[in-house]
């Protein structure tokens, strides 16, 4: 996944501070009760910082601070001062440094202190010191810190320096299941998916992704979700056409070869009946039956339908002979045909009744399929409920959850 990562504009504010003009007259005022050779230079570095002109109020705040025998309180007014000043001239390291002396003083409290947490953990962000910048961030939350977008620079420095398991945990409680949490945004799970990329950690990225399609379910995303789930080691060949339900359920098919290939396989399974449905949808869209290769999409439509007579005419003996026969295999497809009819009462009981009868060949394809025909039938609740029982390493089971993924859309 590509993206561009960066912080909300609103950080923008947070960089900046509650260190303005109003903290300088505080500031001002309270020069007025030191020393004049103190409070002069505090004063003219206070109107120059009003105009402005930071870098020239630093000097001037230099110069008071070069008076000898300060007391505390001189002290305490120069640093907070110059903390304030450095941070608009941009001079983070002179913001820290002043700022933790401020604090170290312990004579702030409260909301003051709080903005010069946060001014430090910024002033650290900027320099590119991530770990500082997370450690100071906590404890601006840890002290009652609400701004939102010292969420934004918590998450990017976990992410900047490739601490993907605390970016995973920050998002971990908006992103668990059934969670009354808040919902984490799409550039936050953006920043999870590449935090794993960039580690090569293929498990962590696919998750990141899931979470994306579940709470963003843009086509891309669930194209390079399925994507990875078939590169996925073990992944079997014989679920092509689970993989194009799904691509045909999130928007996925993306030509008239892509509703071809499925509807082919369709056949090749033993249920024409999906894959007229297939091809009428193909119609339906106008990605079949227009173009160059408009007659072969014709030849193909009347060939399955012709199968799919040919199936309903047998029907009836194929049926009795199923039902006779010691195992459940065609009992499974049977039912199947009967649901993409339209028939899904009947279809479905035929199904459950060949899985309960047992002797399958594949019995966690036959409970998948029971899933997905019971989505498709309208029974969201009954499909998720076969779905998440569905087991096996050889993609049966990925391609079980991720259908439990596009239920929760």
């Amino acid at each position: 996944m590509k993206g561009t990562l960066r912080l909300r504009a609103a950080l923008g504010a947070a960089l900046v501070l509650a260190f303005g003009s109003a903290g300088l007259d505080t500031l001002a005022q309270k020069a007025d009760a030191v020393r004049p050779e103190v409070g002069k230079p505090l004063q003219e570095a206070q109107n120059l910082s009003r105009s402005g002109k930071n870098r020239e109020a630093l000097a001037k705040i230099n110069e008071a601070d070069a008076v000898s025998n300060k007391t505390p309180n001189e002290t305490f007014l120069i640093q907070r001062m110059r903390g304030s000043v450095a941070s608009a001239a941009g001079d983070n390291d002179a913001a820290i440094k002043a700022f933790e002396a401020v604090l170290g003083s312990g004579r702030v409290t409260g909301r003051d202190q709080q903005q010069m947490v946060q001014a430090i953990a910024v002033g650290h962000y900027k320099n590119k010191d991530y770990a500082k910048a997370a450690q100071w961030t906590q404890r601006y939350f840890k002290e009652g810190g609400s701004d939102p977008a010292m969420r934004t620079v918590l998450l990017q420095s976990y992410y900047l320096s490739n601490d993907c398991g605390s970016v995973n945990k920050m998002l971990g409680s908006a992103v668990a299941e059934d969670s009354n949490g808040r919902k984490p945004t799409e550039e936050e799970l953006q920043i999870l998916a590449n935090c794993y990329l960039r580690q090569k950690d293929t498990g962590g990225y696919v998750g990141a992704i899931e979470k994306l399609v579940v709470y963003y379910p843009k086509k891309e995303y669930w194209t390079d979700l399925l994507s990875r789930v078939q590169k996925k080691p073990g992944f079997s060949d014989r679920l092509a056409l689970h993989v194009y339900r799904l691509r045909s359920a999130t928007g996925n098919l993306n030509n008239a070869a892509d509703y071809m290939e499925m509807a082919q396989l369709a056949v090749q399974a033993g249920v024409p009946a999906e894959a007229k449905v297939i091809l009428d949808k193909g119609y339906a869209a106008n990605v079949l039956g227009t173009g160059k290769e408009a007659e072969r999409h014709g030849r193909l439509r009347d060939l399955i339908n012709k199968n799919l007579d040919e199936s309903q005419k047998a029907r009836a003996q194929d049926e009795r002979e199923a039902l006779a026969a010691k195992d459940g295999n065609d009992l499974v497809k049977i039912g199947l045909n009967y649901v993409y009819e339209g028939k899904a009462d009947k279809g479905l009981g035929l199904i459950e009744q060949g899985i309960k009868k047992g002797g399958l060949k594949r019995p966690e394809d036959a409970r998948l399929r029971l899933g997905e025909a019971q989505l498709f039938a309208g029974q969201k609740a009954k499909g998720v409920q076969t779905l998440r029982s569905v087991k096996g390493e050889d993609g049966t089971a990925d391609i079980a959850r991720l259908w439990v993924l596009n239920a929760r859309v």
